[in-house]
């Protein structure tokens, strides 16, 4: 298997994480957005969305982060990715709206204060941003009370949705997301942050960022 990943970014961490935790043998093959390589005929052959993360096994090419994250912890039979019916569609509850508000929320923040001054030096949109923390502030609180009393998000066991809700705050001190205003958050955040396989993938990233 390939998992071509620009490792640094949010997206990249989710499948690159659940591959560090399950000892996926595989090729990373380095994907590097600064560079425009996502564009390239070569790599549009693959995934024609022209973005990473994608995930080519055998004749399979399987794009989407969430989905290589399933994919990868079930070809493992790993219980990051629950078989019982119930705990499998809790997971699938928050990878969606990690997808439909958790994300998109962040994005906001992460595109004004951090990939607008990366890639174009322009700077951020007051009004944008204020959006940005508008909606991150109403979904982070849904979150929090979620995570009363909580380790993780579905049962007490880490699951891949845990990976995917936490890679969204990778860059949240950069990009200027208030997850300190969430104390439950902030626990659970620091939690998966501990995970080696997490610690793992951030090296990746900061390696990439580096070279």
């Amino acid at each position: 298997m390939k998992l071509y990943l620009f490792p640094a970014s949010p997206n990249a961490l989710k499948p690159n994480v659940v591959a560090y935790h399950v000892g996926s043998k595989l090729e990373r093959v380095i994907i590097d957005l600064r560079k425009g390589e996502q564009k390239t005929p070569e790599f549009l052959k693959l995934n024609p969305n022209g973005k990473m993360p994608l995930l080519v096994d055998g004749d399979f090419k399987l794009w989407e982060s969430s989905a290589i994250m399933a994919y990868l912890a079930h070809q493992a039979k790993s219980p990051l990715w629950p078989t019982a019916p119930q705990p499998q569609a809790d997971v699938m509850r928050w990878l969606s709206w990690e997808l439909a508000h958790w994300g998109p929320a962040a994005t906001i923040l992460i595109r004004e204060n951090l990939v607008k001054k990366l890639f174009s030096g322009a700077d951020p949109d007051p009004a944008e941003v204020a959006r940005g923390l508008e909606l991150f502030r109403q979904y982070a609180t849904i979150l929090n009370d979620h995570l009363k009393g909580r380790n993780y998000l579905v049962g007490n066991a880490l699951t891949i949705a845990d990976y995917a809700l936490a890679a969204t705050l990778l860059l949240s001190k950069p990009a200027g997301i208030p997850v300190a205003e969430f104390a439950n958050i902030q626990m659970w955040y620091d939690r998966v942050a501990a995970e080696p396989a997490w610690q793992q993938a951030v090296e990746d990233g900061n390696k990439a960022m580096a070279g």
